[in-house]
């Protein structure tokens, strides 16, 4: 694909189907979706309207039930298991609703870890998973297990660790919805910044105006279909 034409994020004709209860469910259908670099894209939508399965279909956790999935050019469902797992590791940061952070580990051996798996040297790893917990104000917490720290504390390492790993594009399913206002406010403001001086590009579902506020363009999902991609105000 010519460079020109390659986008961060692209989807064709994306559909993922369930069974459950011995009825077919359409969780998406025919989403046909392009994100460029460096950009800063919400999904909304309310719940049930696809967002989480469309996330996860970008970020190589599931597969679809047809189309395709592009990442910088790379199609997903062309890969085996291993190099879809090298691709999630390698390219993408992705913040989950529920956290996933290893119970055992530290606030910011939990940052590491990615880091350490990309095979960075140890003292890069802890230099930038340290640098990326203080800018969401855990500074101070950097040696607490995740048993030790609220939700909202819990979501920011989660968002740290996806942020400090991340070389090309960051999902984040719902990243503010744990977060007061004044750590929902830094956490974008990061984000931003990211955005601007590295080259990140952002994909997020979220219901928060904040969010939304601050995002380039905004796509709205309903029942599993794009029903319109408007540029933010």
């Amino acid at each position: 694909m010519n460079e020109r034409t390659r986008f961060a994020v692209e989807t064709v004709d994306l559909g993922r189907t369930y069974r459950q209860g011995g009825q077919e469910v359409r969780a998406l259908s025919h989403v046909n979706l392009r994100v460029e670099p460096r950009e800063l894209v919400v999904l909304a939508g309310p719940s049930g309207s696809g967002k989480t399965t469309l996330l996860n279909l970008i970020g190589a956790i599931d597969r679809p039930s047809y189309g395709e999935v592009k990442i910088d050019g790379l199609e997903l469902s062309s890969l085996d298991a291993g190099q879809r797992a090298r691709v999630r590791r390698e390219h993408i940061g992705f913040v989950f609703q529920a956290y996933n952070l290893l119970p055992v580990l530290s606030a910011l051996e939990n940052a590491e870890l990615v880091l350490e798996l990309q095979g960075l040297p140890r003292r890069e790893c802890a230099e930038r998973a340290e640098r990326v917990l203080c800018a969401v104000g855990l500074g101070e917490l950097l040696s607490r297990r995740p048993g030790a720290l609220s939700g909202g504390q819990q979501q920011r390492v989660a968002v740290a660790r996806a942020i400090a790993s991340a070389k090309t594009l960051v999902l984040a399913d719902e990243p503010t919805a744990n977060l007061d206002s004044k750590s929902a406010e830094a956490l974008l403001d990061l984000m931003l910044e990211l955005n601007r001086e590295r080259g990140l590009t952002f994909l997020f579902s979220s219901h928060d105006p904040r969010v939304i506020a601050r995002a380039h363009r905004v796509i709205h999902l309903e029942d599993g279909q794009i029903v319109k991609d408007e540029v933010a105000a």
